[in-house]
């Protein structure tokens, strides 16, 4: 077996970072900007939890959207900030609920009712041509399935490629595909 050698590092004084490294742009591949769950576990929350507790510990964690699972932890939806803010939950207790008795399930998004891109597609595909796809359902988070295994392949996330691309955009209000997307255009003018 090889023996490596050691190096002194008392002249190295910063880190490298990955910010550092990427230079992404419109014509950069999607597969630049995709949190893939080969490689990062997803966030996700149980669809039985109380709605007030998994608002206050996406604040805490500054994660705007879950996936939601059930009770044998199968996908069952996804669930925004947005889905679960005050208004929300205030239509919930206005309409006789018991607000101690709401969960995510109550606000959840189905995936009956969720579309997604195709992994296949997403491969080929560049971080211009998902930002205007999405921009023109005006989603803020999109998942994207591996039709071949039944399963979620991973999320493209609004907040991660405005950071990623350095896009100024206000992702506290109005986050979406579209802003960014309006940022990007603005940028490259």
């Amino acid at each position: 077996m090889k023996l490596l050698t050691m190096y002194d590092i008392h002249d190295v004084e910063n880190l490298v970072m990955p910010e550092q490294n990427e230079t992404i742009s419109a014509d950069s591949p999607a597969l630049d900007v995709f949190t893939d769950f080969k490689n990062l576990r997803p966030l996700s929350v149980d669809a039985n939890i109380s709605a007030v507790e998994a608002e206050a510990l996406m604040l805490k964690t500054h994660v705007r959207m879950k996936i939601v699972l059930s009770d044998t932890k199968e996908f069952i939806g996804i669930v925004s900030s947005d889905d679960l803010n005050e208004q929300e939950l205030s239509k919930k207790v206005f309409q006789g609920q018991n607000r101690s008795d709401l969960t995510v399930k109550d606000f959840m998004q189905a995936k009956e009712d969720l579309k997604a891109l195709n992994y296949n597609d997403v491969k080929n595909a560049t971080v211009g041509e998902v930002l205007h796809t999405l921009q023109n359902n005006g989603c803020q988070h999109s998942l994207v399935i591996e039709p071949e295994s039944h399963k979620i392949r991973g999320i493209f996330s609004a907040s991660d490629i405005a950071r990623k691309m350095h896009v100024a955009v206000n992702l506290q209000n109005n986050s979406s595909f579209s802003s960014i997307y309006q940022a990007l255009i603005k940028q490259t003018m």
